[in-house]
C-alpha cells in the first residue's frame, strides 16, 4: 500500500508508552516505526534531511515554521543556496540600478545645468525588458516563499501580502508603460522598487519596527521641539519688527524674520546650527543683547531637545536590540532542539554520534565551525548524546574562532632559517612602516616646495628617483615576506593582500613610466605621450603610495589595544554586521543575508524618485528663466552665488548627491531658499521631511549602534574580551545579559509546529 505523504507523518514523534494523553497514536508511524525494508531507508534519509535543514536554520537564525516534506526541503535548501541568493541579490541590485539608466538617464559628464551635455536616453523597451525579467524573478521568489510557509502562515504574513500587492501594481504599471510607448508622465513602480530591497532584508524590517516602537516617545519630544520653534518664531517676529527700524534691524527682519513662515524656517535651520552665526549677526551688530535670544534658543533646542531625542532613540534601540538578540538565541536553540528530536527518534533515547556526524557532513556550515563541532562530536565515541549535550556541542559556534594561518615553509640552511626569522619578526613590519612613512613625508615635502609652481613647470627628477627607490624596496619587502611566510601564508593576511596589490600596481606604473618617458634626469619635463602625461602618472603613483600607507593601521591596533579605544572602533562595524546577521531569521525570509547599510540608503532610494517627479527641470541655467538671478543681482551665500547648479533633481545620480548634501545639513538653508524661489514654499516640506528621516532618525540609529558597542566594551562588568584574531558572535558578546530558553518553551513551540507534529 502506498505510503501517505511525508508531511502528514509525525516525523518528530517518538513511540511512547500509553501513559499521557499527548503520546503518538500507534497507527501513526514514526522515524523508527519501520525498521527494515525500503520504507525504513527512505524514512531514515528523510529524518537525516530534516535534521540538516533544522541545523542550517539554527545557524542562520531562520524560523523553522516551513514545510518539511522531502520535496519542500529540497526546494527550501535550493532557495537558500549561495547561487540562488546571489541571483536574487543581483536582481534587486539590477532593478534599483535601472534608475540610473531610465529616462532621465544619468549618463552625462556633469550634473551642472550650465555645462551639461545632451543626455543619452535608452530606447523604449530596453529598460522595460530588463525590468520585466526582474519582475518575473520576484514572482518566482514570492511564489516559493508562499509555498514554503504554507497557506496558514501566508495569510498571517503581512510582508508577503504586501509583496504580492507591490508586484501586482508594478506589473500593471509596467504594462501601461509599454502600452503608452514609454511616454507616461509618472511611473508609480519607481516609487515601489525600494520595497523589493526592504522585504528581502529582515534587518531593515526589524529596524522599521524599532522606529515604530519609538514613535510615541519621539513624537513627544518632537511636539516639544515644535512648541519651542513656534514660540521663538513669534518672539522673533515681534522682537525684530519695531516701529522705527534702523538699518541693522531692517536687514534682520527682511532677511530672516520677514514673516512667520520665513522666521520658522530660519530658526529650524538654526536648530541644526547650519546658519549660525549668520542669522544673528545683523541684530547682534546693533545691540549685544540680541544675542541672548539666539543663545537661549540654541541651548534649549539644539543642546537639550535634540540630544534628548538621541537619548530616546538610543534607549529604544538598546531594548529592541536585546529583544532581537534574545529572539535570535531562541531561534538557534529551537532549531537545534528540533534537529535533536528528529535524530533522537531514530533511537528513542538519544543521538548516536555517527548519525550526528552524517548530518553535519550534509549541512552547509562554515568550514571552521563545522570542523570544531565535528571534533567535539567525535570525542563522545559511541556514547549517546542527551539533549543538553547536543545543545552544548553547538556552543562551539558561539565561541570565538581563531583564524589559523598556514604553516611557514621549512628551510634546511641555518642562514635561510635566520633570514626567515628576521623577516617574519614584527620588527620587520615596523621597518616597512617607517620606510612607508618616509615615502609619504618626501611626497609632502615636494608638494609644499612646489605649491606655487605650475605642474608643467615642475622638475620631478628627485621625486621620481625617490619613488623608484621606494617602489623597489616595496617589491623587495613583498618577496621577502613570501619567502618567510610562503605564498599561502602571505595571502592569508588581509593586510598583505592590500599591500601586495598596491605594490604590484605601483611596480607596473613605474615600469610604464620608464618605458614611455625614459629614465629621469635634471630638467626632466617630457611631453605628454599616450593616455597620461608625465605629471598625471606621477600624481597617480603618489596617490597609490599615500593609500599604501594605510598598512600602518594593523600595527597601530596593537599599540591602542590597551587604551580601550581601538576595540570599539575596530569591532563596531563588524558587530553591526554580526547583529544584522543574528536578527535576520524569519519565516519565509532570507535569514543571515547581509544587505547594504546604513539604513538612510533605503530612505534615500524612496525619496529620490519623489524628488525627480517633483523638481525635475526646476533648476535652470542662468538666463534661461526669469527666476534665475543674474550675476549682478545675486547676494552673498545664495544658491547662485555659491554656484550650486549641480545640486538638482534632473536625474537619479544628481538627486542622490543633492539629498546627501541636505542630509549633512551644512548650508542646507541654501537649498531651502533656492527651491522655495524656483518651485514654491511647499518644497520646504519635502526637504524638512528628508532631514527628519535621514539626519534625525537614521543617523541617530547608527549613532546608537556605535554607542552600544562602546559602552559594552567599556563596561568593567562585561565578560572578558576575546583574543586578537578571534571572531565573536553577538550572542557571546552579550552572554551575561541574554537568558537561555527554557526546556518547556522549546518543546511547546515544537508541539505547535504548523507542518510537523511532535508527539510526547
Amino acid at each position: 500500500m502506498a505510503e501517505p505523504p511525508a508531511e502528514s507523518k509525525p516525523l518528530l514523534g517518538r513511540a511512547r508508552s500509553d501513559s499521557g494523553g499527548g503520546d503518538c497514536p500507534q497507527a501513526l508511524p514514526t522515524c523508527r516505526s519501520v525498521q527494515v525494508g525500503p520504507a525504513a531507508t527512505a524514512r531514515w534519509d528523510l529524518c537525516i534531511d530534516q535534521a540538516v535543514v533544522f541545523i542550517e536554520d539554527a545557524m542562520q537564525y531562520r524560523s523553522i515554521s516551513h514545510r518539511m516534506d522531502s520535496g519542500s526541503m529540497w526546494l527550501y535548501r535550493w532557495y537558500y543556496s549561495n547561487a540562488c541568493q546571489r541571483a536574487l541579490n543581483f536582481t534587486i541590485f539590477l532593478i534599483l540600478a535601472l534608475a540610473f539608466i531610465e529616462t532621465p538617464s544619468s549618463f552625462t559628464r556633469t550634473a551642472d545645468v550650465r555645462y551639461r551635455s545632451l543626455r543619452w536616453e535608452p530606447p523604449c523597451g530596453l529598460t522595460e525588458a530588463v525590468e520585466g525579467l526582474c519582475l518575473l524573478v520576484f514572482m518566482a521568489d514570492v511564489t516559493v516563499k508562499c509555498y514554503l510557509v504554507g497557506r496558514a502562515q501566508f495569510q498571517k504574513n503581512v510582508w508577503l501580502l504586501a509583496y504580492i500587492t507591490v508586484l501586482a501594481v508594478s506589473v500593471v504599471d509596467w504594462t501601461v508603460s509599454l502600452g503608452l510607448l514609454c511616454q507616461e508622465p509618472l511611473r508609480v513602480r519607481r516609487l515601489l522598487r525600494p520595497f523589493f530591497l526592504l522585504q528581502n532584508s529582515s534587518m531593515m524590517k526589524k529596524t522599521l519596527k524599532c522606529i515604530r516602537w519609538s514613535l510615541p516617545e519621539m513624537a513627544s519630544v518632537g511636539l516639544l521641539l515644535l512648541i519651542h520653534l513656534c514660540l521663538f518664531t513669534v518672539l522673533g517676529v515681534l522682537l525684530f519688527t519695531v516701529g522705527q527700524e534702523d538699518e541693522q534691524q531692517r536687514k534682520e527682519r527682511l532677511t530672516y524674520f520677514r514673516d512667520l513662515l520665513e522666521a520658522f524656517t530660519s530658526l529650524l535651520v538654526l536648530l541644526t546650527t547650519a546658519n549660525n552665526p549668520d542669522v544673528m549677526m545683523p541684530a547682534y551688530s546693533k545691540n549685544r543683547a540680541y544675542a541672548i535670544f539666539f543663545i537661549v534658543f540654541t541651548l534649549i533646542g539644539s543642546l537639550f531637545l535634540m540630544n534628548l531625542l538621541t537619548a530616546i532613540i538610543y534607549n529604544q534601540f538598546r531594548g529592541y536590540l536585546m529583544k532581537s538578540l534574545q529572539t535570535s538565541l531562541f531561534r538557534r536553540r529551537l532549531g537545534i532542539r528540533a534537529a535533536y528530536e528528529v535524530l533522537c527518534s531514530m533511537t528513542g533515547v538519544g543521538v548516536m554520534p555517527q548519525d550526528f556526524l552524517q548530518v553535519l557532513q550534509k549541512a552547509q556550515l562554515g568550514s571552521s565551525h563545522k570542523q570544531a563541532i565535528m571534533q567535539k562530536v567525535r570525542s563522545f565515541d559511541e556514547t549517546l548524546l542527551s539533549a543538553d549535550e547536543f545543545q552544548k556541542v553547538f556552543r562551539e559556534v558561539d565561541r570565538g574562532v581563531i583564524i589559523e594561518h598556514p604553516p611557514r615553509p621549512w628551510y634546511p640552511s641555518p642562514f635561510l632559517q635566520s633570514a626567515q626569522f628576521l623577516v617574519g619578526h614584527h620588527y620587520f613590519d615596523y621597518l616597512g612602516n617607517l620606510i612607508a612613512l618616509g615615502n609619504l613625508v618626501s611626497i609632502c615635502v615636494f608638494l609644499v616646495l612646489d605649491e606655487d609652481v605650475e605642474p608643467r613647470d615642475r622638475d620631478d627628477f628627485v621625486l621620481e628617483v625617490l619613488n623608484c627607490a621606494f617602489v623597489l624596496y616595496y617589491l623587495l619587502e613583498l618577496l621577502l615576506k613570501v619567502f618567510a611566510l610562503g605564498l599561502q601564508g602571505y595571502l592569508s593576511y588581509p593586510s598583505n593582500l592590500f599591500d601586495g596589490l598596491l605594490t604590484s600596481v605601483l611596480l607596473v606604473l613605474e615600469v610604464a613610466t620608464l618605458a614611455v618617458y625614459r629614465f629621469p634626469h635634471r630638467g626632466w619635463k617630457p611631453e605628454a605621450r599616450g593616455l597620461l602625461s608625465m605629471w598625471d602618472m606621477t600624481r597617480l603613483v603618489n596617490m597609490l603610495i599615500v593609500l599604501r600607507f594605510l598598512r600602518i593601521i594593523p600595527s597601530m591596533k596593537g599599540a591602542l589595544r590597551s587604551r580601550v579605544l581601538w576595540r570599539p572602533m575596530a569591532s563596531g562595524f563588524r558587530w553591526a554586521l554580526e547583529w544584522r546577521q543574528s536578527i535576520c531569521g524569519r519565516a519565509g525570509g532570507r535569514g543571515g543575508q547581509h544587505h547594504p547599510g546604513p539604513h538612510s540608503e533605503l530612505a534615500g532610494i524612496w525619496w529620490h524618485p519623489g524628488g525627480i517627479n517633483l523638481f525635475r527641470g526646476t533648476i535652470v541655467a542662468p538666463g534661461n528663466s526669469s527666476l534665475a538671478l543674474t550675476n549682478g543681482s545675486v547676494h552673498c551665500g545664495s544658491f547662485e552665488q555659491l554656484e550650486y547648479w549641480a545640486n538638482n533633481f534632473d536625474d537619479f545620480a544628481a538627486a542622490l548627491i543633492t539629498l546627501w548634501n541636505v542630509m549633512v545639513v551644512n548650508n542646507w538653508q541654501v537649498f531651502l531658499d533656492a527651491y522655495r524661489r524656483y518651485a514654491g514654499r511647499w518644497s520646504q516640506i519635502y526637504f524638512v521631511s528628508w532631514w527628519l528621516v535621514s539626519s534625525v532618525i537614521w543617523v541617530n540609529l547608527f549613532l546608537a549602534l556605535l554607542l552600544e558597542n562602546f559602552l559594552h566594551r567599556w563596561d568593567p562588568r562585561s565578560h572578558e574580551q576575546p583574543l586578537s584574531g578571534t571572531h565573536v558572535s553577538a550572542e557571546l558578546m552579550f552572554r551575561d545579559i541574554l537568558e537561555e530558553p527554557k526546556e518547556e518553551e522549546l518543546m511547546e513551540r515544537l508541539r505547535h509546529h504548523p507542518h510537523v507534529r511532535l508527539c510526547r
